[in-house]
Formats: C-alpha cells, structure tokens, sequence
C-alpha cells in the first residue's frame, strides 16, 4: 500500500528532533495541531505561530545599490614595506589577517542577473587588530558623479519607472547626458569593462582618495588597487545575455565552486601615493572621483595580497547581513576633502543601520576580532552585548573610561572659507571629457572601441529623439570621431528582433566555450 507523504517515516532522521525557538523540543515540523485529522487548527499550536510569523519576517530590506551580490572569507598578507607611509598594523610588514570581500552589482535587485551590463561593486573588510577596516569600491577606477546630492537620483535613473516598473533607457540616457561628469564612468561601463567574465577576472579599486599618515605625523594622498591574479577576461553583450538565460547567478556560483574546488582566487594589492602638498596644483583635482591619477606622475607601489579561500556557510547571516562602510577605519589611514567620500562615510552605517537594524555591527560578521571594550551606544533592537551596569554616559565618575582627546587630529586637513554651494574649483586640466575620452582614444583597442560603438549605438535603442540627440553630443564631446560612428550606427541600424535568448539545456560554460572555439578558428 502506498503511504501519503505525511505518513510516510524517515528512518535517518536525528531522534533528537528539533528545538522551539525558546529552547523546549518541537513536537512536530511536519503536522500542525489540529481538532481531529480533518479538523480546524489550534492557536495555542505556538510552534505553527513562530515558525509562520518568522517565515513572515526572513527578509530584510535589500540595499538600494548593490543588492546583487556575494562573497567569500580569505586573508590579506602584506608583502612589501609600506610602513614609512602608514602606521596602520594592518599594513606593516609581515602582517596578516582575515577578511571578507563582497562583490556585486549596482542597479539590479536581488533576483537580477549577475552578467547584465553594470559596473561591480569590489568590497573588502580588514578585521585588523585594531578594529575593522573597510574599503568600499568598485571595478572601475571613477564613478559617475563627484557630488553626493547627486547620488540618490542616479540610482533612481538606472532603477525602474514609477508606472510600469520597467527599467527604461531614455531615463538613463537623461541622467547621464544631463551630467556630463558621467563620461569617463559611462565609457567604462560601455567598454568591455562593463562584463566581466566573472568576478574572479576583474581588478578592484578603492576608487576614492584616502589618506595615510606615518609614525611621524607625515601625510600622503592615496588611491587603492586590485589587480587579479587571474588576468581580466571580459565577455560580449551576446553572450551575457545568453548566460543570463541560463543562470543569472552565474559569478555567484563561479567564485563559490572555484573556492569550494581549492582554486582560490588573489588579487595584489598596490597604491598610488600623492605627496600631501602635491594636491593643491595638481593638473587634475586628485579628489575628484570621476578623475584618476596618472601612473606616470604617482606609479603603483605594491603593498600585499589578498585571497579568497573560505565560502560562508551561511549566506544570510554572513553575506547579506555583512555591512561594508567606509567610516570603518583604523589609526593611519584617513579619509580626504572627496566629497563623495565623505558623505559615503555618513550614509553606509547609516543605510546598515535601516537594512539590518541599530545593533548591525555587533552582528558576528559585523564585529571586530581586537577586545576593545564596549562603544557609547546603549539599547535599541537585538541589543546583546551590552556593557552591563556600567555608566551609559560620558563623563562619569564610576571608573568607566572614555575617549577624550584634543587638539589638531592626524588624519586632518586644512580648510579656509566662506560656506558655499559649488562645484569643486578647477585644476589646470579638469574637465568632464579629456580622461573619458583618453580611454576611448589610447586605452581602447580598434577591437575594443568598435565593440564600445556597438554597445552603446544598443544601449541608445528606443531612447526618446531629444534625449538621443544629447547622447550623441555627449559621445562627440568625448571623441568627435567615436561619437560620430555612435550616430552612424545608430541612424543606419534597421529595425530587428530582440537579442536571441539562450538555447535550452545549454550551460552558460558551454556558451564562453563555444565562443572560445570560433574565436580560435
């Protein structure tokens, strides 16, 4: 006689059961309490009432940008002597530590597709010695904007349309041609850049300049980055979208099975390091995140290694619940007068703070590896670790220390004027086209700049005529003569169906492989 599958017996099943949430053994995961088998429900079956009122709440908000993303534990090992620079333990010679890195894209939600055009998040926390340091970056060296009020409308323009929900090209050709600090970012995301391969093939920048500070008090400027192990191997906008078909957590699953495999990916890690009164006449204003620094003036002194060797083996407790801010810093490293910095220095706890709650960092993910005693916050949600009856208050007279220093700050720079809303001043070569257009022109191959031409004359299609009209001013400005075979392109193209999706029961591997033969014959 065939059993249903609520009668049927496991025979393998651990006879410890499983407990309530107040510790006491669970009667049943499989059958409610009930009036009779066929009967109505109880509402003193409390262990039903958690286990669906907790379902009810498994989610927490996901972040605004970056909502799609993974990551992995690993260790950082410096490799080269940096300490004349800064006094951070964290990058003395010798020194080693655990970290956790995150990648991720910007613009799409949790369910989208990891290989849909976008630049990747690069995220690592350093738990130091000295408390936890976090550098918050991305694939690409710039960013869109250098102005923080700016921030929030650019998200909303690469999101969804308020009526039908859909995300919408013209919108995102509006922002961006409307803000023409935009273009060196644009350019990368059009390149080949904008898809990598995976996220073990892309370099990571810190993006924005911070500042080191020695033993002695001594300052420089500097810029972090990534450079893969690996080698930076890209995809085309063909193939993206067929693997996205096929998977759309295709670098999710890449970076855990290749660290599940032993196979364990490292990045070197290297600064650009400006001398502290080199900034003031910079050609470029070195604190502009949508410049970079040229190697020629400021080369890259490599500094050590980073590696991803350890998969979570909980990824909502040690992956989403993972906050990432750039106010996360340790004695000798600074921040610098970036604007976006520093409003990205308020905002990334605070955004914690509303996604995962007023306690996020004494989360374990969350929580330095150094004891170095409890903060002044007191209370609010999921409050555990707590201080105990010490004073909540500082000062006191009942022995509890507190901070209390005074005078100029060591990672401080000097400000003088009047309160203004404006623009960053100009440095001799600043302008919104001259690096983007630099990338396009010498950065770019002829087989690089023609498949940018490509992608953006696709990225263009069914944008509203006035809006395409500026996109096409905005490429020219870049470089006259990419940004006419942009509107070649654009004007010549017939009218044809979607791209074509990918075949089923073909596996994105199948797809890169595939490619790789006909490339090869």
């Amino acid at each position: 006689m065939t059993r249903s599958s609520d009668e049927l017996i496991y025979e393998d099943a651990d006879p410890s059961g499983s407990p309530t949430v107040h510790g006491a053994p669970a009667e049943s995961e499989r059958n409610s309490l009930s009036v009779g088998s066929k009967g109505p429900l109880l509402l003193h079956d409390h262990h039903l009432l958690d286990t669906l009122a907790h379902f009810n709440r498994e989610n927490i908000p996901e972040r605004k940008p970056h909502a799609k993303g993974s990551g992995a534990f690993g260790t950082f090992e410096v490799t080269h002597d940096v300490s004349k620079f800064t006094k951070a333990s964290v990058f003395q010679p010798g020194a080693t530590c655990r970290t956790l890195g995150r990648f991720s894209t910007v613009a799409g939600e949790l369910g989208s597709p990891d290989t849909w055009r976008d630049v990747r998040g690069f995220s690592v926390k350093f738990y130091t010695d000295e408390g936890n340091y976090d550098l918050v970056g991305n694939n690409t060296p710039v960013f869109f904007l250098r102005d923080p009020i700016k921030f929030p409308h650019f998200i909303r323009s690469q999101k969804r349309l308020p009526d039908s929900g859909l995300r919408d090209g013209t919108m995102q050709w509006d922002f961006w041609t409307h803000t023409p600090e935009s273009a060196h970012q644009v350019a990368y995301l059009m390149g080949d850049r904008g898809l990598p391969r995976s996220w073990r093939y892309m370099n990571g920048y810190g993006s924005h300049t911070y500042m080191w500070v020695n033993d002695a008090g001594d300052k420089h400027w500097v810029k972090y980055h990534f450079h893969s192990n690996q080698g930076v191997q890209n995809i085309t906008g063909d193939e993206a979208m067929r693997i996205a078909g096929a998977d759309s957590d295709f670098h999710r699953r890449d970076l855990f099975e290749a660290i599940d495999d032993g196979d364990h990916p490292s990045w070197d890690l290297s600064v650009q390091i400006m001398a502290y009164n080199d900034a003031k006449d910079y050609r470029y204003n070195p604190f502009d995140l949508t410049k970079t620094w040229s190697h020629d003036d400021y080369p890259l002194n490599p500094v050590g290694r980073y590696t991803m060797n350890e998969n979570p083996t909980n990824f909502f407790a040690q992956i989403e619940q993972a906050a990432f801010s750039p106010s996360s810093t340790v004695s000798g490293i600074g921040f610098s007068p970036d604007k976006m910095l520093l409003a990205r220095v308020a905002s990334y706890s605070d955004a914690a703070r509303a996604r995962i709650g007023a306690n996020f960092h004494q989360l374990p993910v969350n929580q330095p590896i150094n004891d170095a005693g409890h903060p002044y916050v007191v209370d609010g949600a999921m409050n555990y670790d707590h201080s105990g009856n010490k004073p909540t208050y500082a000062p006191n007279s009942f022995g509890r220390s507190f901070a209390d220093q005074t005078g100029v700050v060591d990672t401080g720079w000097e400000s003088d004027g009047q309160m203004v809303r404006s623009a960053y001043e100009l440095h001799p070569e600043d302008d919104d086209w001259t690096q983007a257009g630099i990338l396009v022109r010498e950065v770019f191959d002829d087989n690089a700049r023609d498949r940018f031409v490509a992608t953006v004359a696709g990225a263009l299609d069914g944008v509203r005529p006035d809006v395409l009209a500026r996109a096409f001013d905005y490429w020219k400005n870049v470089d006259a003569d990419t940004g006419q075979r942009i509107q070649d392109k654009v004007d010549a193209r017939a009218s044809g169906g979607p791209v074509p999706g990918m075949e089923a029961g073909v596996s994105p591997d199948a797809v890169l492989k595939e490619t790789s033969e006909q490339a090869a014959q």
